[in-house]
């Protein structure tokens, strides 16, 4: 790795503050992978829109993404007329391997992110840099999917850009709308923490990031954009697809574990109880991503405990077997629930465990009683019999499970 003019980096010492009399300073930077014929016009129009009508102090990154052509060279001439062009040189490909090092090296307040096709009318950039220059802000994204975007690209890719979109909703409740508009920016001091969770180096980058930055109370702001499609775009859709449906897999897996959780950010302010008129936003994900959310576990959890009941049940009585198979299965529900389903929810751990162990009895309660109720209406029932009221007691005290979570354990 080269850089060409470096600037001595600032040590991290938390999150930044400006003053009235010093003004943000931003990092543009621009990944390029043999964009020798690109990046003259970009910069040109870049540095243009920068000094007559961008407020802040600006540098530009170029990063060269492990090229082949003669983009290094051109990156390099183009730096050496202006001291406020600097060079990164990289020997490994990857469009989040490039942000991750450039970003991390940045001395810059506020860090950008843009596609060196200029895709994004640089319109946008302005609305994207001040909620963060402001506080308002952790990370702000470019969307095609926003009300007021307009966009022109092919059917094609309007449908894949949807669909995957919808299956992050769908699968992680997340609320941005569009994650992989090559037009994005974050304050460095929140970006820095998140960066040495994020594993993905390539496409999927920019979803594990934002993904990670709401799973961790960070605000997310949108800005729609004008975005027009570069027929010369290198984007191999089938295997970006399938590493991106992998990883969110593997982000989920994250967040049930505990991974996912990252120390050191700075943490917004709690809603202060001075003000008892304010009406808050409906927590991350909503109702239908909570139903989705507590649907998933509570099939994963149903089927567990019928399956440790038909194995306990071999050597001891029903509600033995019941019981054992239920307290195995709930600890590990209410966990999952805290970090998936209500994850917005501010709660005290240990107390959600108590209540969800009240919970629980009333849960037992339901499905021993019937049992009971079988062994008095059924002599001498078959297993499976029992296993199939289990069940349906299962269905019942799910839904009245789900209520008491959402209203009494996790309430907004």
């Amino acid at each position: 790795m080269t850089v060409a003019r470096e600037r001595e980096v600032a040590p991290d010492a938390g999150m930044k503050r400006w003053s009235v009399g010093r003004t943000a300073t931003v990092d543009v930077v621009v990944p390029v992978h043999n964009e020798e014929r690109a990046l003259p016009g970009c910069l040109q129009a870049l540095r243009s829109y920068l000094a007559d009508q961008f407020p802040f102090e600006w540098t530009i990154t170029v990063v060269d993404n492990a090229s082949t052509d003669g983009v290094l060279r051109v990156a390099t001439e183009l730096a050496a007329c202006d001291d406020q062009v600097r060079v990164l040189h990289l020997d490994r490909k990857g469009r989040g391997h490039a942000l991750r090092t450039a970003w991390t090296y940045s001395d810059a307040d506020v860090v950008v992110y843009m596609d060196v096709d200029l895709s994004t009318s640089l319109d946008a950039l302005l609305p994207l840099v001040v909620p963060l220059v402001n506080g308002h802000s952790d990370i702000a994204i470019g969307s095609r999917l926003a009300p007021g975007a307009r966009t022109v690209r092919s059917p094609r890719r309007e449908t894949i850009s949807r669909c995957y979109n919808a299956l992050i909703r769908l699968t992680h409740g997340a609320r941005f709308s569009d994650a992989q508009c090559g037009f994005k920016a974050a304050r460095t001091d929140v970006i820095r923490p998140l960066l040495a969770h994020v594993q993905d180096d390539g496409w999927f980058f920019d979803t594990e990031l934002l993904l990670l930055a709401e799973h961790n109370g960070l605000r997310v702001h949108e800005v729609p954009v004008d975005w027009v499609e570069d027929d010369d775009s290198r984007v191999q859709i089938l295997s970006t697809a399938v590493g991106d449906v992998r990883g969110l897999v593997r982000v989920a897996r994250a967040k049930v574990s505990g991974a996912a959780r990252v120390a050191n950010l700075p943490r917004r302010p709690a809603p202060c109880s001075a003000h008892p008129d304010a009406v808050l936003a409906a927590r991350a994900g909503g109702l239908f991503w909570q139903l989705v959310s507590f649907g998933l576990i509570g099939l994963a959890s149903t089927a567990a405990t019928a399956a440790l009941y038909a194995l306990f049940r071999s050597w001891s009585p029903p509600l033995v077997a019941n019981l054992i198979a239920l307290v195995l299965v709930n600890f590990l529900n209410t966990e999952a629930n805290r970090r998936l389903t209500f994850a917005g929810a501010v709660v005290s751990r240990q107390r959600v465990h108590l209540q969800g162990l009240i919970v629980f009895a009333m849960y037992y309660a339901l499905t021993s009683g019937a049992l009971l109720v079988l062994g008095a209406l059924v002599t001498s029932p078959s297993r499976w019999l029992e296993v199939a009221v289990i069940l349906a007691a299962s269905v019942v005290g799910t839904a009245a499970r789900f209520l008491l979570l959402r209203k009494w354990v996790f309430p907004a």
